[in-house]
């Protein structure tokens, strides 16, 4: 008996002096920007060859029910950083010049009073970094934002669309005589400020994402990542040994210098045992592509429409020693993830406490994410279109729903006072081809009701 209790006890004491960074694993978010849902050759792409994050397909976990908080940037950024919906800190759409923002309704930057899972993540020891796109504050005229690092992050380093360190891209198409400039004027939103080949910034990014991890893992501190590339945003500047005639063929050939670019983070982690053991990548997109340039078929709707087409990403979770062999490879069909739900379940993931002072809009589902359940969400998604974007000529022509809803099985699009109501059954019409509104007036006047109470309860602007 005696004996027992002294092998329990020892064994406890073991638990108590386990690696931090066993415990608690490194985290890269890489969000790519205006991908479309069917550009990956994972996700059915016969057109691009992306076999670096193809890979990741293989050996991963690939999600087809995963969703955005918004069919455009700015708000779709909001929900990833905060875990709530963008409503709630007066980013409905694209953050754009002071006088623009007004008119639109929508703030200047994102609050720092704001959650964010950096800052949640660094009060528990994390090392955090964000690289790429930010545009949640300080682009075009806006240069009094926050900056990057007031956010929760340790070191920043981003575009023409964030306060400080940045990398500016230079442009070159054949025959030119000599790179172009474009975004001079960001280089008075901080600095140091680095000049590019545009079609190289990507793996300049990938560079110091791996020079940032290099330093927290010889720390022994955890890390949490945020990797986000300019690509696939237009314009399309692929490298001029790739250049392409037409808009299509120039997005593609950026997808695929973009993904090879990427690869450098991934190799690096690959050649790491003990990095590849504990760290956990998830790949997704900001939201559907622009029309003309990626593809979201067979689904409706594209960026800035609340069709599946706009609000549905590729989302992939890659982790070898965090993710069981039996869901290696394998397609999560059934669980409705939203861009808003990483943030809880990364802090599940890591063990981080959510702290009591925060509500989460986005919901726990990090036995997805690691491939143990498919569990089911509790709550319905909602949306409300960017406020300047009814149409967008020329691309988009045509008046678009202001509101939509998803929940269960049933999705609803309808404008602001809840008229001209269109109800979809996903399972069954995926591509939103049917409006079936006319034949359940119950569902629609149940989903139409809640949509209205979300709406009416969003706050006014806030900066």
């Amino acid at each position: 008996m005696i004996r027992s209790i002294l092998l329990c006890l020892l064994a406890l004491l073991a638990g108590t002096h386990a690696s931090p960074a066993a415990r608690r694993p490194g985290i890269v978010l890489i969000l790519i920007d205006d991908l479309g849902w069917s550009d990956l050759g994972c996700f059915g792409s016969r057109a691009s060859r992306t076999p670096v994050i193809d890979r990741l397909a293989r050996e991963g976990i690939r999600f087809t029910q995963f969703r955005v908080n918004a069919p455009i940037c700015s708000p779709s950024r909001c929900s990833l950083v905060t875990g709530q919906y963008p409503q709630r800190w007066s980013i409905n759409s694209y953050l754009s010049n002071r006088a623009d923002n007004k008119k639109r309704g929508v703030a200047n930057w994102l609050d720092p009073s704001a959650p964010s899972l950096a800052r949640i993540l660094r009060e528990h020891g994390y090392a955090t970094g964000h690289f790429g796109k930010w545009h949640l504050g300080g682009q075009r005229d806006v240069d009094n934002a926050p900056p990057i690092t007031d956010y929760g992050f340790d070191r920043s380093l981003t575009n023409f669309e964030g306060m400080g360190p940045k990398l500016l891209p230079l442009t070159r198409k054949p025959n030119d005589p000599a790179p172009g400039k474009i975004w001079q004027d960001a280089e008075r939103l901080g600095g140091p400020v680095e000049w590019r080949l545009r079609p190289e910034i990507t793996g300049a990014f990938a560079d110091a994402a791996i020079q940032f991890i290099e330093k927290a893992s010889a720390a022994g501190q955890p890390f949490f990542v945020q990797l986000w590339p300019d690509d696939v945003h237009s314009p399309f500047w692929p490298p001029v040994s790739d250049w392409q005639e037409g808009k299509r063929a120039r997005y593609l050939a950026v997808l695929r210098s973009m993904d090879q670019q990427l690869g450098r983070l991934i190799d690096h982690l690959r050649g790491k045992p003990q990095l590849l053991s504990e760290t956990l990548v998830l790949l997704c997109s900001d939201n559907g592509p622009e029309p003309g340039a990626g593809s979201a078929q067979p689904l409706r709707g594209s960026k800035t429409t609340l069709y599946e087409g706009g609000v549905r990403s590729p989302l992939i979770a890659w982790g070898p020693g965090l993710i069981p062999p039996k869901a290696s490879g394998s397609t999560d069909r059934q669980t409705p993830i939203a861009g808003f739900d990483l943030v809880p379940s990364l802090l599940a993931i890591t063990g981080v406490p959510t702290p009591p002072s925060i509500t989460f809009d986005g919901e726990n589902l990090s036995a997805a994410l690691l491939g143990t359940e498919q569990p089911a969400r509790t709550t319905p998604l909602h949306w409300s279109r960017p406020p300047d974007r009814k149409s967008w000529p020329p691309m988009i022509t045509q008046p678009q729903p202001d509101l939509a809803t998803l929940d269960g099985e049933w999705k609803l699009l309808c404008e602001y006072d809840g008229s001209s109501p269109q109800l979809h059954h996903l399972p069954s019409d995926p591509c939103e081809s049917r409006n079936v509104a006319a034949h359940h007036p119950e569902i629609v006047q149940r989903l139409t009701t809640a949509l209205l109470a979300w709406h009416r309860s969003m706050p006014t602007l806030r900066n």
